[in-house]
């Protein structure tokens, strides 16, 4: 079966750095949304592991649905570790968005365990707040140019998109299981009219 996307490296092969065998990639999805959480997931995939055809890895913006769901089973089927958090909107207002990501990708290599203690780490975008000595890499637009990143913002989005999908049962009148509580001109014309609900970040501007 013939691809048509890139097979994505690690960013250790690309930059060289032979010597790390257990690249974490870590990204995030919701940073912008208006309500429900910031999703951060970070992934090790072991380092000779081939991706089958069928299989896409990449930016999971650029995805459809349906690969990026087929992807999320194969990335946790086939990883040597992954770590899913959620930062919920009362840290996110607490925090501000960037310092409640930055507690996010802390708390996620944390939950790797020490067994599964990254050599070398490969984030999306430009910022990074170390948790230790490990040496690591911010790299714009990462998760469409290096595997475990890509890999880890795929496993972000197909989970956040799913609690966003269980939060739009309980006030479906903002119709997060379409929006995910972006910032659409539906979800925004729902805010005017219904008010903000539980799950909305105070923080956020909506005009």
């Amino acid at each position: 079966m013939p691809r048509n996307t890139p097979v994505l490296q690690a960013c250790v092969d690309i930059s060289g750095n032979l010597g790390y065998t257990n690249e974490a990639g870590i990204d995030e999805a919701g940073r912008g949304a208006l309500a429900g959480p910031v999703c951060v997931a970070v992934v090790i995939l072991p380092r000779d592991l081939e991706t089958p055809p069928e299989i896409t890895i990449r930016d999971s913006k650029k995805m459809s649905e349906k690969k990026r769901n087929a992807s999320a089973v194969w990335i946790r089927e086939n990883a040597r570790a992954y770590s899913i958090v959620f930062v919920e909107p009362l840290d996110i207002d607490r925090l501000n968005i960037l310092n409640a990501t930055m507690w996010g990708m802390r708390k996620a290599l944390r939950e790797l365990g020490e067994e599964n203690k990254p050599d070398f780490i490969a984030v999306d975008g430009p910022h990074f707040q170390p948790v230790d000595d490990t040496p690591y890499r911010c790299i714009a637009q990462g998760d469409d140019k290096y595997r475990n990143i890509a890999a880890a913002s795929i496993l972000a989005k197909t989970t956040r998109d799913a609690h966003m999908v269980q939060l739009h049962e309980e006030f479906p009148i903002y119709n997060w299981k379409k929006n995910k509580a972006y910032g659409t001109q539906e979800h925004r014309d729902a805010m005017r009219e219904h008010g903000r609900c539980v799950h909305h970040r105070r923080s956020f501007k909506t005009s």
